[in-house]
């Protein structure tokens, strides 16, 4: 399909089917049908709403600290619409966009910001793992899974989501050596938003890119422009299908750039000129202005259907932010639960502590 995907792209290249401008540079119709087109951009919107819907509520003191990924749908978007309900996704705790594409309900996504237990539940029917906060973890937890699946004869694949930051960890590389070793059927999809945290990508490594490291472990390493839906889905469902051809796994740099901070903990003006760099790829890489120019431009989309789309996913949101909010607070006290199966003294300890200052806070109102 896109062979050409697994050239040692420099830093300044990319795999790109739909430029910014909304023009098509690559024939892709008869892969990707306009029903997709049109679902790839009505989840793009979804997540964007309820991504700014999520940061209104931490300002306001109805949500916990929250990590916005505004900017970055079209990687995770475009990723999840190309795996199967058997597929494992094994999200960070940014990607709530393609765990909610993956199927999770996007009031347990609230409810997790807000440290609830139930904020971790697996959808029915899915593979999905709570989202990961110890960074690059999750990666040996998905080539291990995969492992599993090949070893049991299963058709299916496991995607690890991680970003730049996470390509300096130890577990990276074990993660992709274990995988490159075993061939198993591992997607490691990283999204490349050049700064982890506060230090920028070229503080942190000397390569000029994230997916030329695949070399090292004889896998193949495709960067792509994070921003272009189409590219990410086509590079994504080629590499699931390498990896269920029993060809192994497959690493992939998605280019992209997150508008807002790190968390709403972060203050990003700090260590970059903020104002400048979200505006300048907002005005001219946003990946959903990109696949609307697309779409009136091919007669699939127009003002009427964007107003009836915009108010479905007001409503929607809406629902699930009232459906969170209904759930009983979570209980600090859970934070010592599932971790030792016998506690030792010093975590009873802190428990006991916990509980009494709680108590005693429940009694001083």
């Amino acid at each position: 399909m896109i062979n050409k995907m697994y050239q040692p792209f420099t830093k300044e290249e990319f795999y790109q089917v739909l430029a910014p401008s909304g023009e098509l540079l690559d024939s892709i119709e008869e892969i990707i049908t306009e029903p997709l087109m049109k679902k790839m951009y009505e989840n793009m919107m979804l997540v964007r709403a309820f991504d700014r819907k999520a940061i209104h509520l931490q300002r306001q003191g109805r949500l916990g600290t929250y990590a916005p990924f505004e900017g970055q749908e079209a990687a995770q978007v475009g990723s999840a619409l190309a795996l199967s309900p058997d597929d494992w996704m094994f999200p960070t705790y940014r990607d709530h966009a393609a765990a909610i594409v993956h199927g999770q309900d996007l009031y347990r996504v609230l409810l997790y910001w807000n440290a609830h237990l139930d904020g971790s539940i697996c959808p029915d029917g899915k593979r999905l793992i709570p989202p990961t906060v110890p960074i690059a973890t999750q990666m040996l937890h998905a080539v291990g899974t995969a492992w599993a699946s090949k070893l049991r004869g299963e058709n299916n694949i496991s995607i690890a989501y991680f970003g730049d930051g996470a390509t300096s960890e130890g577990d990276f590389h074990e993660a992709l050596n274990f995988a490159g070793v075993y061939k198993t059927p591992t997607i490691f999809f990283c999204q490349n938003n050049g700064y982890a945290i506060s230090v920028p990508f070229k503080k942190q490594s000397a390569s000029k890119t994230i997916a030329q490291r695949a070399i090292a472990y004889d896998i193949p390493g495709v960067r792509v422009d994070g921003n272009d839906i189409f590219a990410v889905w086509l590079t994504v469902k080629e590499a699931i299908e390498r990896a269920l051809r029993g060809e192994g796994p497959t690493l992939i740099e998605a280019v992209t750039f997150r508008y807002g901070a790190h968390t709403t903990a972060d203050d990003p003006k700090k260590y970059r000129d903020q104002e400048h760099l979200s505006s300048h790829w907002r005005d001219n890489y946003d990946p959903i202005t990109r696949l609307q120019k697309f779409l009136y431009r091919k007669g699939l989309w127009n003002e009427e259907k964007e107003e009836k789309l915009v108010q479905q996913i007001e409503e929607k949101i809406n629902m699930h932010v009232q459906k969170a909010e209904s759930y009983p607070k979570a209980d600090p006290l859970d934070m010592f639960n599932h971790v030792y199966a016998t506690q030792p003294w010093h975590i009873q300890e802190q428990q006991n502590e916990l509980r009494q200052a709680l108590q005693k806070d429940v009694k001083s109102k």
